[in-house]
């Protein structure tokens, strides 16, 4: 027959295992969620030499989200532009767009941090207020001034034009093409060079087409 130390000890153990079981069955062996996905935040405009906090939210298989702070490693596709450290603050270095990547094992992902001038006040674009023929190009220059002095802006700026027909194209280069299209007539379109808030323009006349 049993003492009663050793019905305790059997309650005891009986009760440690139905404990066990439950959390088997609640938790499945309390395995972590797995980590499916990160957004990468936020995208974001700066100056040069200026900083910008990136953030990780991952997302797990259980349908939970949280902000990551370790185990992310950053890394940006052109770090000329834009550098980035171990915990996720780029810093401008000089014009344009880079990507700026996480990673935690497998799972990844990005955001676009892009890159102004510093002491940018105008943008000049030459040749201004011409006329071309249907058929003609011309390469467009932009011009900056740069903390008061003059600098080449022209495969830096977003070039684009006020036209929405189709009549004139222009290029990531700022060259204009007028495409041929019977029955034009002479019609004014703006050329624009941009860079961060700054605006460049200029007119320019396409002579009629017959």
């Amino acid at each position: 027959m049993l003492s009663g130390k050793k019905k305790l000890q059997l309650v005891a153990a009986f009760a440690a295992l139905l404990l066990f079981a439950v959390g088997v069955g609640c938790k499945g062996f309390f395995v972590d969620p797995t980590l499916t996905g990160l957004a990468v935040g936020p995208q974001a405009t700066i100056s040069q030499n200026t900083t910008v906090q990136m953030t990780a939210v991952g997302t797990y298989n259980d349908g939970t989200q949280k902000p990551l702070s370790t185990g992310i490693f950053w890394s940006s596709s052109a770090p000329d532009i834009a550098s980035i450290n171990t915990s996720g603050l780029v810093t401008g270095i000089s014009p344009g767009e880079t990507t700026i990547n996480a990673g935690a094992g497998t799972v990844s992902g990005s955001a676009t941090v892009t890159v102004t001038i510093t002491g940018l006040t105008a943008i000049k674009v030459t040749p201004a207020n011409i006329a071309l023929n249907g058929g003609a190009s011309q390469q467009y220059v932009a011009t900056g001034t740069v903390n008061g002095k003059a600098e080449d802006l022209t495969n830096i700026v977003t070039w684009a034009t006020s036209d929405t027909s189709g009549l004139v194209s222009i290029d990531n280069t700022g060259l204009v093409t007028v495409n041929s299209i019977s029955g034009t007539p002479q019609t004014q379109v703006q050329i624009n060079a941009t860079e961060g808030t700054v605006v460049g323009t200029t007119t320019l006349t396409v002579n009629a087409q017959p």
